[in-house]
């Protein structure tokens, strides 16, 4: 009893604390929202383009020579008035500006038409929301009206007929040297009179979505990969939502969407997507260009268009190319989606006035298609995974993080994850916590050692006892004291002997060393003290306690630490079962006020 409590004792101060629980899933890890949030999220969140091809007609154009005649009349009447001064170049200036002011009056078409090729387009964002190729964007990202559309085609084609066409007015001043304004104001001229007489012709619309390819990467693997439209609502101020479709497609990484009541004024929104600064410039690399940027911001207030139409104000700062892109609470949830920001006079974007439709109006028009969002497993291991990375658990990760690479090659970042795992296990900065089975091996170690440490004490004291037993000293009696009869001159601390039979069976027998006089019984002294054990014949090789087993059977004394095989270098120790498991491209005239981002 003795020896079972003090190696209980023992093993309650020498064995480890074994690991807590496992955090849930979901449950962020000591990095900042941002972080976390951009980690998970941008795998689903993808950039978009929508492409017009078609032929651009203009026809050539000639003077109205009547129509000038009089122009040059009055500008004789303004010279001769003072409003303008005499000399040929403010006269030239003043024609041109009459001219531009009214183009259809002194400009007529003739021929020959010319003709060109063009293409236009815009890049947005977009988002998974199920693992079948379902994508959610802003309708403004898909589509243009005709009049905007024209714009486009003529800021992109005609600039080569606009610049040829000025040329040639500039050609009939005779001599007189253009300055930098009478160009500006000639280009003007044919700017307006080109797009006013333009015709496209063979007009096609194509929509993509741009994906890396095999082997992950966001690099220059990706290309677009076609998209069909499925749904389109109203551009801004409308319900600005389209639904679109990537065929053969599975395993896509998604991403959750939340609630309306999720978020409040004073609330941190999250914005994802492709800022066209970034998307539109050419000294950006392409992978650059590939990955999505992350900005917050707090929830300001919520407004509603003159239509009801409910939209989210919020200071995280948008840009074009930002358009269709998710909004995130904390939480990792899609509360709205990004489609408008205001913009200044002089075009550029306001950042404190970013407007988000709520995920109630998403949610509405996926159930118009009966489209529900849905996670896969894709998502589900490589949040896990990420949660273990940025724990610092890197050998938990990697499994996970393989099993996301096998189930979606395509995946843009897990190969990183992979790859800065690995160098992390090998620099030793792994803090995976160790499997339960090897703490239980541990601890079981830990009571062999205290066993055999309190059966060693226990001996040592017998011995000791047996010595002073078989080494009498004798008491001398003091000066002048009456010596006591021979039988009686004992060693010191013995009692006289009794009668023959009982020192035989009694004294030494049963009783005093044998039943358990002093708390030593037949098991201690006879059979486990000093018989088989301490002075038996196989105390070094037969007796579990002292034999051969814990130098070379025993598997707690193994090659690997605590008795756990040695695992090879730079692998994780074995685990104890299975754990592996405005907003459009180009510069579009944006609304009085505002416009789509």
């Amino acid at each position: 009893m003795k020896i079972a409590a003090g190696a209980a004792v023992a093993m309650a101060v020498a064995l480890p604390a074994l690991p807590a629980a496992a955090d849930t899933p979901d449950e962020r890890p000591d990095v900042p929202v941002g972080t976390w949030l951009a980690a998970r999220t941008q795998p689903a969140v993808q950039l978009t383009s929508f492409t017009y091809t078609g032929t651009v007609a203009v026809p050539t154009s000639t003077i109205n020579q009547t129509a000038f005649n009089r122009l040059v009349e009055q500008a004789t009447a303004t010279v001769a008035s003072g409003k303008i001064s005499s000399d040929e170049r403010s006269i030239a200036k003043w024609l041109f500006q009459q001219i531009a002011a009214d183009v259809d009056t002194y400009l007529a078409s003739t021929t020959p038409e010319r003709t060109v090729e063009a293409e236009v387009g815009g890049l947005c964002t977009g988002w998974w929301v199920t693992p079948d190729g379902y994508m959610v964007t802003g309708a403004h990202c898909v589509q243009v009206g005709e009049t905007e559309l024209s714009q486009l085609f003529a800021r992109q084609a005609l600039a080569k007929f606009n610049q040829q066409d000025a040329k040639e007015i500039i050609s009939g001043l005779r001599g007189l040297e253009a300055d930098e304004e009478i160009v500006k104001l000639a280009q003007q001229i044919y700017v307006t009179f080109n797009t006013n007489h333009m015709q496209l012709r063979n007009l096609k619309q194509s929509l993509s979505v741009v994906q890396s390819l095999p082997g992950g990467g966001v690099d220059k693997t990706a290309k677009p990969v076609p998209a069909e439209l499925v749904s389109v609502g109203e551009s801004y101020p409308g319900k600005d939502f389209a639904l679109l479709k990537v065929n053969g497609q599975q395993n896509l990484p998604t991403v959750p969407l939340g609630d309306d009541s999720d978020v409040r004024t004073g609330d941190t929104l999250y914005i994802s997507g492709f800022p066209g600064l970034v998307t539109n410039t050419p000294f950006f690399s392409l992978e650059s260009k590939l990955e999505p940027a992350l900005t917050e911001g707090p929830y300001n207030a919520k407004r509603t268009t003159q239509t009801g139409v409910p939209y989210i104000q919020t200071q995280a700062p948008s840009y074009h190319g930002n358009s269709g892109g998710p909004v995130f609470s904390k939480d990792g949830k899609v509360i709205g989606m990004l489609i408008a920001g205001t913009v200044s006079e002089n075009g550029e974007a306001s950042e404190s006035e970013s407007f988000v439709l709520p995920v109630g109006i998403i949610k509405e028009k996926l159930g118009e298609k009966n489209i529900k969002p849905a996670q896969t497993t894709t998502t589900a291991r490589y949040n896990e995974a990420l949660n273990d990375f940025f724990r610092h658990h890197y050998s938990d990760s990697l499994p996970k993080f393989r099993e996301v690479q096998a189930l979606f090659p395509n995946h843009p970042y897990v190969a990183k994850y992979i790859s800065d795992a690995q160098q992390a296990i090998s620099a030793g900065k792994d803090e995976s916590p160790k499997p339960i089975l090897l703490w239980v091996l541990i601890g079981a170690g830990v009571l062999v050692a205290a066993v055999i440490v309190a059966v060693l004490a226990k001996v040592l004291r017998g011995r000791g006892r047996r010595r002073r037993h078989s080494e009498p000293s004798f008491v001398q009696p003091p000066p002048g004291a009456v010596q006591p009869p021979s039988w009686r001159q004992l060693p010191a601390g013995q009692v006289p002997p009794p009668a023959q039979g009982a020192y035989g069976q009694a004294a030494y027998g049963q009783v005093a060393y044998g039943q358990g006089a002093d708390g030593y019984g037949p098991v201690a002294y006879n059979a486990g003290g000093y018989g088989a054990a301490p002075y038996g014949s196989a105390p070094d090789h037969a007796n579990p306690q002292y034999g051969s087993a814990p130098d070379h059977g025993n598997p707690h004394y193994g090659p690997g630490p605590y008795g756990y095989p040695a695992p090879p270098h730079g692998q994780a120790q074995p685990h104890s079962g299975e754990r592996t498991r405005a907003v459009r491209y180009g510069q579009f005239t944006p609304p009085p006020n505002d416009r789509p981002s």
